[in-house]
């Protein structure tokens, strides 16, 4: 009957205690050893939520689009927005191409979990530990190097893909023909999906950083056993 009185009891107290108290309590109840395993498995877990975290931000409606994250034209396709402004038709291109390809953004990154999870699994024991007690953004970048290439080929084809739902790249087509069609204009071609695809990664992995530094340097975002453990290591440094 005793063990069922103290469980509500640690609960009172836990959430009674200011951070410091919190910390000095997880730290006693954290204290065994980890392994190697455990640590990398603990990463992989914070690289996970982040991911999670990531995507649910950036895939509902308007993560792209009205948010800092929001995909602006590159630099070449503004020449053919600013020579488009008086052509009927095209008078508003620039906010008709921006919608289309911020919405194919945010529809591709739903499909993105499975593909940075797989990619989550490719850090080894070895590096596990030294990312732990490495900057506060460790585990993000490893992932960013490790995985940056093999990531941007299987997430172009997802891009490509909602790009075509929302028919960004065909508006875009008629766009530069359009342009293309203009006297004394040096003829251009710029293909908008690779420059969309790295963005949206660019976001993705932002978003990922964000996450773990936040289970770094707050306990309430350790929401499991093994991420309280792991990071307790390196918070005692």
């Amino acid at each position: 009957m005793k063990k069922y009185f103290l469980i509500p009891l640690m609960v009172l107290i836990l959430t009674s205690c200011d951070e410091a108290t919190m910390k000095k309590i997880l730290d006693a109840t954290t204290s065994t050893e980890l392994t190697q395993t455990e640590i990398a498995n603990g990463l992989k877990e914070a690289l996970g939520k982040g991911v999670e975290s990531g995507v649910q931000y950036l895939s509902k409606t308007d993560g792209f689009y009205k948010t800092s994250y929001k995909i602006l034209l590159p630099d070449e396709a503004q020449k053919v927005v600013e020579k488009l402004r008086l052509i009927p038709g095209f008078n508003n291109v620039e906010e008709v191409i921006l919608e289309k390809i911020n919405r194919s953004a945010e529809d591709a990154v739903q499909k993105a979990s499975p593909i940075f999870v797989n990619a989550i699994k490719t850090m080894t024991i070895n590096d596990a530990l030294g990312i732990l007690m490495g900057e506060k953004n460790s585990a993000t970048l490893y992932l960013d190097q490790k995985t940056h290439n093999p990531l941007f080929n299987e997430f172009q084809p997802v891009i490509v893909e909602s790009l075509n739902k929302f028919n960004a790249l065909d508006y875009w087509s008629d766009a530069v023909n359009a342009y293309n069609k203009i006297p004394f204009v040096t003829k251009l071609n710029p293909k908008l999906e690779d420059y969309i695809t790295e963005k949206a990664l660019v976001s993705l992995f932002d978003r990922i950083e964000k996450e773990e530094l936040s289970i770094r340097s707050n306990l309430a975002s350790r929401t499991t056993d093994l991420l309280r453990r792991v990071f307790a290591k390196q918070d005692k440094v």
